[in-house]
C-alpha cells in the first residue's frame, strides 16, 4: 500500500481491489466480513467491485454475462383448506428461496410469496 495523498486516505494497489472485488462477487461472499479481514472499509469494498463489474479494472473484462430472461406469471386455482393444519407451508415450500440480482440490488423472495406480490416486484424492477 503506498501513502496516499491526504492523510488518512491510502492508494490501494490495483491488484489488492481486484483481488478483494473479485471475491465480493463469488455467491455467499459477506462483504463486511471480507472488507474486516483485510483491514479496509466495507464501502470501498463495495465500490471496488461495481468498478470490477463494470470493467474498470485494469485487464479485468466487465461482467456482462448475465442474461435476464422475461418471466411470466399465470394465476394458479387456489385451494381453500377445509382445516387449520392443512394450510400451513410444508418444510419444502418454507425453504423455497429466489434471489434476483441486478446490478447491486438483491432481491430474496421467500417461500409462501403468492403471484400478486411477484408480479409487483418484478414490475417494480423493471421500472
Amino acid at each position: 500500500m503506498k501513502p496516499g495523498n491526504r492523510k488518512g486516505r491510502p492508494n490501494y494497489p490495483v491488484e489488492f481491489k481486484r483481488r478483494l472485488a473479485a471475491a465480493a462477487c463469488e455467491a455467499g461472499v459477506s462483504v463486511s466480513k471480507l472488507a474486516m479481514a483485510n483491514e479496509v472499509n466495507a464501502n470501498m469494498v463495495f465500490k471496488w467491485r461495481r468498478e470490477f463489474r463494470a470493467g474498470l479494472f485494469d485487464d479485468a473484462p466487465p461482467q456482462t454475462t448475465t442474461k435476464l430472461l422475461p418471466v411470466v406469471l399465470a394465476d394458479a386455482p387456489v385451494e381453500v383448506a377445509s382445516d387449520v393444519a392443512a394450510a400451513q407451508p410444508t418444510s419444502v415450500t418454507a425453504s423455497v428461496m429466489v434471489e434476483i440480482i441486478i446490478a447491486d440490488a438483491v432481491v430474496r423472495v421467500h417461500g409462501g410469496a403468492d403471484a400478486a406480490l411477484l408480479r409487483t416486484i418484478f414490475q417494480s424492477l423493471r421500472a
